[in-house]
């Protein structure tokens, strides 16, 4: 490698900024005594430069001739105390904090941990650089063209859970060399499927550049849904499909861009609450080496252990500047650089926590609603984490929406049979105004999921009784035991046809339940294909065809009956309202806004709801007037809508509401018919105050209809399924 002097260069910005004539190296670390920026070219070999200045304990220099490509790492001198929680060790190289690339991957040898072997305490004098992955000075530049973000209001937005890899691996529409990257995603196919969900907003697992974790490399396993971070400004190279020199930032791009032309958002899902070091028996990567005590929360009464409200081994102490400060500039990277429109943050809670407790208005939250660039973004918190006092549902600030574990776990028990679920399940149903309401939110703030990549999938959810864990080589100890599920019969895969009809119905009923209700929908990728994970509700480590969407056996009955349903929510504004339900007349009328009804026809009382063995209710959706429906504001009306949700096992003759509230009702979906979704030709119209067949376990919606002729007296002609 030719010889370059190192010019002082600049603090700021921070990690490695290309000029086009040099590159600007940058770190912060209050404890180093020197930092030594490293320099590897193609065969690997190292050469070595001081960084000259130090600016408000930021240590950079300037290298002229060093561009776009060149891999690069840090070591840093200073203090090895592990029992005061000071861990520097230039024998360790580390991956820039501030990187936005990463090349390679770790190679899990005794010298990439900075003690020695079952000694903490003491120093290993292993050099490490061969088995680490190096930081890449990358292009700034892009173009962009006329990218525009696509800015769907949160009232109208579907989102999409999808794990990069997993969406494309067997996609036969996706060429070999590109399936599971961010350029197979990209795919004309692959966005059209999309598009004919009606999604708004793909909400990507992880893409920030994550280790595989020793333990599961030495079983030959993987980290596969990427919960275990290292570098919060890189994308995963793992993802990429032209390379890991910087090509992974321009296919990501390229990524968002093309979304984006098809008026789709970009959320992703990130981890800002652990990194992969793990705790002081884990390797030394990154931010360990760099500021042990700046990044991590470590304990009190002893600095030499961290704090874990992760579950993971460590947890970043979002409470230092500097640590609050990468965190922020990461954000605003994704935003202004990457172009991507929003964030869901994972285990949020462990980034509320003051000491203990966690306190809704923490230093980070504050810096979120002032930021000009980051209050801009959709937000989404899952609100627990695994200390004390972690399950927050509800009580985070009036920017933020939530997923709502709540929803989950209720629509589950709801659709098993469960006693005493019916109060709640309609606060669910209309966005759980008892959780967001008092923060002045509004129904958006609820994230609305049945499932998600972590637990059973749509078709594991009424196929098994018990996880199923044993690949994951933990005895089938992992993932939780609290699934709320039902087999409809029998344990996996069966040829029953009674029971495989009653899961087809569970899985319609539960689809159903979750784009009829107010808030946002979540779909996890794959649900609407029937995808299964032979009954493992923890895959995190299940890099294989387990995880992976096998497109060639898709359901294709289940993937019309989901697009029906999203065309149906998108098409009906009181599906999706901005504002909550009031439960009083609208325009002086004596029809409320919406109204509960028993199957007798009647409205129900306080005493109705208190009934523990009810199973079933009926719900109207008044349409006639949705004050600032619009995007301009206006007041907007709709069809009047009728939901009747029925977890009892038999059939009910279920009276309609009365001329009040309809002359006729016209049935537009029915989860127990064949076709759930009659054609307009066949659509079938009861007169008001009518009985409606309503089938066991099943949803049906009817619309407010004024036809004229005579409605008919049942469904005619229509066969019933199972």
């Amino acid at each position: 490698m030719p010889e370059h002097h190192v010019a002082p260069g600049r603090p700021y910005p921070l990690g490695a900024t290309y000029d086009g004539i040099g590159t600007n190296f940058s770190i912060y670390s209050s404890i180093a005594e020197r930092v030594d920026l490293c320099l590897f070219d193609d065969r690997g070999r190292e050469s070595r430069f001081a960084l000259p200045d130090e600016t408000a304990l930021i240590h950079h220099g300037y290298l002229q001739g060093i561009g776009p490509g060149q891999r690069y790492g840090f070591r840093v001198h200073g203090p090895w105390r592990p029992a005061e929680g000071l861990r520097c060790n230039p024998d360790k190289l580390l991956l820039d904090p501030y990187g936005k690339a990463v090349d390679g991957h770790v190679r899990w040898q005794r010298s990439v941990f900075g003690h020695q072997t079952n000694d903490d305490l003491r120093a290993s004098r292993a050099d490490s650089a061969s088995a680490m992955p190096k930081s890449v000075v990358i292009s700034p530049y892009f173009d962009w063209g006329n990218d525009r973000p696509p800015a769907t209001p949160w009232h109208e937005t579907v989102v999409y859970e999808a794990h990069v890899k997993g969406l494309t691996a067997r996609h036969p529409a996706v060429p070999r060399e590109l399936r599971g990257t961010f350029a197979g995603l990209a795919v004309p196919e692959v966005v059209d499927h999309l598009r004919s969900l009606r999604i708004t907003a793909v909400e990507l697992q992880p893409v920030h550049q994550f280790v595989h974790d020793h333990g599961l490399v030495e079983q030959g396993l993987r980290n596969y849904w990427g919960y275990n971070s290292i570098c919060y400004l890189a994308p995963h190279n793992g993802y990429s499909s032209s390379g890991s020199l910087g090509q992974q930032v321009q296919e990501f791009k390229q990524l968002v861009k093309t979304l984006h032309a098809a008026g789709i958002e970009v959320l992703l899902d990130v981890v800002y609450n652990h990194t992969a070091e793990g705790n002081h028996l884990g390797p030394m990567l990154s931010l360990k080496g760099v500021d042990n005590p700046a990044y991590y929360r470590l304990s009190a009464d002893n600095p030499r252990y961290y704090v874990d409200y992760t579950g993971t081994g460590n947890t970043l102490n979002v409470r230092h500047p500097h640590t609050l400060q990468l965190l922020m500039d990461s954000l605003r990277y994704w935003v202004l650089d990457m172009h991507v429109d929003g964030f869901r943050f994972d285990l949020a809670s462990a980034l509320a926590r003051s000491l203990h407790e966690v306190d809704r208005l923490s230093a980070f939250f504050d810096l979120i609603q002032q930021d000009p660039v980051i209050n801009q973004v959709k937000l989404i918190a899952e609100p627990w984490d695994v200390g004390e006092g972690g399950y927050q549902v509800g009580n985070f600030p009036p920017l933020w929406s939530e997923w709502n574990g709540q929803y989950r776990d209720v629509v589950r028990d709801f659709w098993r049979g469960e006693d005493k679920t019916l109060p709640e399940f309609a606060s669910r149903l209309t966005g759980s105004s008892d959780l967001y309401e008092h923060t002045g939110r509004r129904p958006w703030a609820s994230i609305n999921f049945v499932t998600c990549h972590d637990g059973f999938t749509l078709g594991d959810l009424v196929s098994y009784g018990e996880k199923h864990n044993e690949a994951n080589g933990e005895g089938n100890r992992d993932g939780t035991d609290d699934n709320r599920s039902w087999n409809c019969g029998v344990e996996g895969p069966t040829d029953d046809p009674e029971v495989r009809a009653t899961r087809r119905r569970q899985v319609r009923n539960f689809l159903a339940t979750l784009l009829l209700s107010q808030g946002v929908p979540m779909l996890l990728a794959g649900d609407e294909l029937g995808r299964s994970q032979l009954g493992n509700n923890n895959a995190y480590c299940q890099d294989n065809e387990m995880t992976w969407i096998d497109w060639e056996h898709a359901d294709g009955e289940l993937l019309a009956f989901t697009r029906r349903l999203t065309a149906l929510r998108a098409a009906h504004p009181v599906l999706h309202r901005r504002h909550w339900f009031q439960g009083r007349p609208l325009r002086g009328e004596d029809v409320k806004d919406i109204a509960w009804f028993g199957p007798d026809g009647m409205e129900m009382t306080d005493a109705d709801w208190q009934v523990s063995f009810a199973k079933s209710v009926g719900m109207f959706l008044n349409g006639e007037e949705l004050p600032s429906t619009s995007r301009l504001g206006e007041p907007a009306s709709d069809d009047s809508l009728f939901v009747i949700l029925n977890a009892y096992w038999d059939a009910l003759s279920w009276v309609l509401p009365d001329g009040r509230f309809a002359d006729e009702w016209t049935l537009v979906l029915d989860t127990a018919l064949d076709q759930p979704f009659p054609e307009p030709t066949a659509a079938v119209a009861y007169a008001a105050g009518a009985a409606y067949p309503l089938q066991g376990r099943s949803v049906a919606l009817l619309r407010r209809s004024r036809r004229p002729g005579p409605p008919a007296d049942g469904p005619a002609g229509v066969t019933l399924a199972g």
